[in-house]
């Protein structure tokens, strides 16, 4: 057999492997949090998008919630402010606030023409628009960080009305109290509510980390998969730190609200998303809810 003729016949095989997986999560929703080191390269962006798109047209009703985090802090630094965090969170004073919506509205649209760009229909929304995401005040340790929310409610309706016209929704993080004044939101945490609000199969979280180790300083020690109650376990144990707390924890809570399954991505890698969703052996981790079977038997 010539070498061309096996190459097809490998690219066959990647497509039959992934049947049972096209066919398991068809018509589910999936909710992509796109954030980090990844939305800066437009190469890794590109290619992010084609996943999602990919997804959508296989049968997938996927959502981006996306972040802006690096984007913002250029934006202050470029008007002569100086960016402000209390543990970790950013301070969002009125002016950050407005840098802050202008921002994030531009990577919106620009993430909306992406999709538009690969010929599948696209909404860019803030969780201003029809109150999705409705807020209070967020306070760190009992200290004022400014204009940040945390989310009380998400009109999943919006949502589902959305993909059921066959739009991919694209929601930026942005949202109001009950008086109006507008919030930012950490990404994560709307990403989170909106996954639990439409109940979605799958959250996944594209990062700047490979997943969960056992050993952060060990890379031998990345666990494919682990259910919800082992998380918190190595949570309560010791073993996580930094800013994979605060993911891990969001990660518990989606799962403990109706999402099947959250998957921790290296989103530097190209096309992460497919390699994860769609083959036998995961490449980030994978955190499911005590019904749900390992995909990935044996290593750990």
């Amino acid at each position: 057999m010539n070498k061309n003729m096996q190459q097809y016949l490998d690219k066959a095989q990647v497509l039959i492997e992934a049947l049972p997986y096209i066919q398991r999560f068809n018509r589910k929703i999936i909710v992509v949090k796109y954030g980090g080191s990844v939305m800066v390269d437009d190469n890794l962006k590109k290619q992010v998008i084609e996943d999602v798109t990919l997804l959508k047209l296989v049968g997938f009703k996927p959502i981006i919630v996306h972040g802006g985090g690096k984007e913002i802090s250029r934006w202050v630094g470029k008007v002569g402010m100086e960016p402000q965090f209390i543990n970790g969170l950013r301070v969002t004073d009125e002016d950050t606030m407005e840098i802050a919506e202008m921002v994030l509205g531009k990577v919106n649209k620009s993430l909306v023409q992406l999709v538009e760009e690969l010929g599948v229909r696209a909404i860019g929304i803030s969780g201003k628009d029809g109150a999705l995401l409705r807020v209070e005040k967020k306070y760190s340790d009992g200290q004022d960080i400014g204009y940040v929310g945390e989310i009380k409610s998400v009109n999943a309706r919006i949502l589902y009305d959305l993909l059921e016209k066959d739009f991919l929704p694209i929601v930026c993080p942005i949202g109001l109290d009950d008086d109006y004044h507008t919030y930012n939101i950490n990404a994560d945490d709307a990403a989170c509510a909106i996954a639990r609000a439409v109940k979605a199969e799958k959250l996944a979280f594209l990062t700047d980390i490979e997943g969960v180790y056992k050993d952060p300083d060990d890379p031998e020690t990345l666990i494919s998969e682990l259910w919800a109650d082992e998380a918190r376990k190595l949570m309560e144990g010791g073993y996580i730190g930094g800013g994979m707390l605060p993911k891990l924890a969001n990660c518990i809570d989606a799962i403990e609200n109706g999402v099947s399954r959250v998957h921790i991505l290296d989103g530097r890698i190209p096309h992460c998303l497919l390699l994860e969703i769609f083959t036998n052996r995961g490449i980030g981790t994978a955190i499911l809810n005590s019904e749900e079977s390992r995909y990935y038997h044996g290593e750990q």
